[in-house]
């Protein structure tokens, strides 16, 4: 039966039980990794390079040298991001031959593989697991990441899409924070405990492993790659309600039939395509300033902000599990938002505010010695910046992945978004401890000039997504395109055809 049209509109924005959950259980083995292995690795740093020493003594009977221990040290944190580049760039194409669930349940195994490796590293005496482990945690990491966004963008409703693909940030940040607070002295950060903190990675595998086979897998996938409609009308029942997916059903159609006789594409085809330059030209700069935005300068520089700030030493990770909360809680508040204020407002907004955060920051740092009260203005501003950071490209940036591009070209566009955020990773990582010795606290004028660059790209060219088809924004990519090319040949307007909405 038929409700009255206030409680039509209400049923289309609040989420069916079967969605959340599905949200959840996709989320808790692809980007909760993520974020809790990017984590984790700090707690025992010191008790893995103990036991790395303490097994060169076994073997060659005399201690490793310093330089040594910090190279294997730096590899055993950095191949993690080499895996997730690796698992970036397979993750489409996994994701069109076994479908966005059944890649993610197979994602597992480089998750359970890790931990073994890892696991066994100490009552072997072998420290080379813990590289191997690393690796298939970043290759797990990796496919999680561009898989999963892929996932909850196409099983959400068309006015939740946004809020329901925030779970990828929420669960970023939740795996940040928790990660933090296992690896507390409370919990399992002391030093003979560190096998077992390593380990635990394979726990998210095992719940996704037991909680995501009773959803199921994309109706966008089942309807448009497998031609399922059968299938695709089950899951939508499931995941929608059974009232409220005839419109979505629909839209799928639509997309369906646009997309006859057009085989998903390969990356180096959406650079050939020229109808897509600037949806990909958009995805390479937003992913490649998640990572370049001062994000990363901001948690380098937090220990010593805390110690200016006159906090013991032996508090300092419990200030930086506050980090951490603090940028959870900026990702739900951005699921909160999104979709009453939409994702231009909010990115344009975040950037803009962390471009003023950088000026704050550098003005803090500079004077430091200028006041008692000094430190705690720096504190304040790590906190801002976390907080815009989370507000804005922390939360949007996958969102719009998944919205500007329609359903042959968006595996494609995520294993391009998904290689260029893993190698920015990468590169900070190189070459941040470089720029911070020669620029000190000046750095950050050069993640402002980033901020406020990318805030003009967005608002000058990114049209607003918000409750719209993945064909209207298409359309309205190609409309702009057709102006510009109107104006320059002063030739008469055209105007685009396209499949009716």
């Amino acid at each position: 039966s038929k409700g009255t049209p206030l409680e039509d509109e209400w049923s289309t924005l609040r989420p069916n039980k079967s969605l959340l959950l599905a949200v959840c259980a996709a989320c808790i083995g692809g980007t909760f990794q993520y974020g809790y292995n990017i984590s984790v690795i700090n707690a025992p740093t010191k008790s893995v390079q103990n036991f790395i020493n303490q097994t060169w003594l076994e073997r060659y009977d005399e201690d490793i040298s310093e330089q040594y221990l910090t190279l294997l040290w730096s590899n055993i944190v950095s191949i993690f991001t080499i895996g997730g580049f690796i698992g970036a760039t397979i993750g489409g194409t996994l994701a069109i031959r076994f479908g966005r669930k059944g890649t993610l349940m197979m994602n597992n195994a480089f998750a359970l593989l890790a931990a073994l490796l890892m696991g066994l590293s100490y009552p072997t005496g072998l420290f080379e697991l813990l590289i191997v482990g690393r690796f298939f945690t970043g290759v797990n990491a990796g496919i999680g990441i561009c898989v999963q966004p892929l996932y909850l963008g196409e099983i959400a409703p068309r006015a939740l899409r946004g809020a329901m693909a925030m779970g990828t940030s929420i669960f970023i940040t939740g795996g940040i924070l928790t990660g933090q607070v296992i690896g507390l002295k409370e919990l399992l950060g002391k030093e003979e405990h560190w096998p077992i903190l390593l380990c635990t990675t394979c726990i998210p595998a095992f719940l996704q492993l037991l909680i995501l086979p009773w959803f199921p897998e994309s109706p966008r996938y089942l309807l448009i790659d497998r031609g399922d409609d059968v299938g695709c009308r089950k899951a939508m029942k499931q995941l929608h309600g059974t009232d409220n997916f005839d419109r979505e059903r629909e839209d799928m159609e639509r997309e369906r039939v646009n997309a006859i006789g057009i085989k998903p594409k390969k990356p180096w085809q959406l650079f050939m395509d020229r109808s897509l330059r600037w949806q990909v030209l958009t995805i390479i700069l937003l992913n490649a300033a998640q990572q370049l935005n001062g994000i990363n300068a901001i948690y380098f520089y937090t220990d010593y902000v805390f110690e200016e700030a006159g906090i013991p030493d032996v508090n300092i990770p419990y200030v930086t599990v506050g980090t951490g909360a603090c940028e959870c809680l900026t990702a739900l508040t951005c699921g909160m938002l999104i979709e009453t204020l939409g994702r231009k407002v909010l990115i344009i907004g975040g950037y803009t505010l962390m471009a003023f955060w950088c000026i704050c920051f550098t003005l803090t740092l500079t004077f430091q010695g200028a006041g008692v009260w000094m430190p705690y203005l720096s504190m304040g501003c790590v906190f801002a910046f976390i907080l815009s950071f989370g507000l804005g490209p922390g939360g949007v940036t996958n969102i719009l992945t998944t919205e500007l591009f329609t359903q042959t070209s968006r595996p494609a566009a995520y294993m391009i978004g998904g290689s260029v955020n893993w190698l920015s990773f990468f590169v900070i990582g190189m070459v941040f401890p470089f720029i911070v010795t020669k620029l000190q606290q000046y750095c950050f004028l050069v993640f402002l000039v980033i901020s406020v660059l990318v805030a003009v790209y967005i608002f000058l060219v990114v049209p607003e997504t918000k409750n719209k088809t993945f064909l209207e924004i298409h359309t309205e990519f190609q409309s702009g395109d057709k102006r510009k090319a109107s104006n320059a040949d002063d030739g008469p307007r055209t105007t685009l055809l396209s499949t009716p909405l």
